[in-house]
């Protein structure tokens, strides 16, 4: 065996081993706050835990095609308010149906999929860069399209209310949101684990020049992965907007800090090559734990962003620590 499959090997085995420490983890901050926690362990608590992270999971799986590739996507964020705002404008002002202004979300944030791609894998900008304008971009096309208006969807009640019934709550209290994840979930680890996108992501991101040479169209390959971070964004939008109703302009940031911490601490390297959707969900758990349950032990607002950001450089570090391990054996 070359050194090539000896590396990707010990890549396998690293991420392995940081996907069963992210599931510790999980396990160890569950049972702290159910112990430390006020009304932690409760069904009110958890619904609120998976209603705050239906959204960033739907970001996340985008993101782990992106970060496996070498990439990076901090648009994802805006992106998904942004559509979110032109469904919204579609329905309220251009008097649109609700099941096609939710095609507006899915459609507007797969077009900033489609530039990022563009920029980044034919136009050869840095994907921070990239990635960083069309963050901008997306926030400013809301502000216009939304005219700087709060747009609003309807509640359980109204008329066109089947959108929170169909991807929120159902009338007796289920979160049915969670159907959708768990097909989400399985579509994307489908895909990545045993299509051609998956597979060249993860060549791309091991070396780039190799996966051009074996003949792999590193750019459109490189597009189509953009495109597939552009639509987890669109129907994270969806989601967004089922759940909380009301879509501010300009709301969005912070959400691919999430995105990007969860799919580190699941396992997939910055520095690309390798990836995992169970592990991504996991770390999508564990941040969600982590900002639920700090509220429980009475943690206020300015500590939990604190510990968030304490916990994004831990995945990055740790990130570090595993490529540095890599190559030194």
């Amino acid at each position: 065996m070359d050194r090539e499959g000896i590396n990707q090997m010990k890549k396998k085995n690293i991420l392995s081993s940081q996907r069963a420490i992210a599931l510790l983890t999980l396990g160890v901050l569950f049972v702290f706050f159910s112990i430390f926690g006020n009304n932690f362990c409760t069904s009110d608590t958890m619904v609120n835990l998976l209603e705050s992270t239906y959204y960033i999971i739907c970001v996340s799986f985008g993101m782990t095609f992106v970060i496996s590739t070498g990439g990076i996507d901090l648009s994802v964020g805006t992106v998904a308010m942004c559509g979110a705002l032109v469904g919204g404008v579609a329905y309220n002002v251009w008097g649109f149906p609700m099941w096609l202004s939710l095609i507006f979300i899915v459609l507007t944030a797969m077009v900033f999929g489609i530039i990022n791609g563009i920029l980044v894998s034919y136009l050869n900008v840095p994907a921070f860069v990239a990635t960083l304008g069309t963050m901008m971009m997306s926030q400013g096309v809301g502000y216009i399209v939304s005219g700087v208006q709060t747009m609003r969807y309807p509640s359980i009640s109204e008329p066109d209310g089947w959108i929170k019934r169909v991807f929120y709550k159902s009338l007796s209290g289920m979160p049915v949101g969670i159907i959708y994840m768990v097909i989400l979930f399985v579509a994307a680890a489908f895909l990545f684990r045993y299509t051609k996108i998956g597979k060249y992501s993860c060549a791309i991101g091991s070396n780039k020049e190799a996966a051009r040479l074996s003949g792999i169209n590193v750019k459109k390959w490189g597009l189509i992965v953009y495109i597939i971070s552009g639509i987890f964004a669109g129907f994270a939008g969806v989601f967004y907007a089922a759940t909380y109703t009301a879509i501010l302009p300009g709301s969005g940031s912070g959400i691919e800090t999430n995105a990007i911490a969860a799919t580190v601490i699941g396992g997939t390297s910055m520095a690309g090559g390798s990836g995992s959707m169970l592990g991504t969900i996991i770390g999508v758990f564990i941040m969600g734990i982590l900002k639920n349950g700090l509220m429980t032990v009475g943690i206020q607002q300015q500590w939990q962003v604190l510990f968030t950001g304490a916990a994004v450089l831990l995945a990055v570090l740790l990130d570090i620590y595993r490529n540095k391990k890599v190559q030194q054996s």
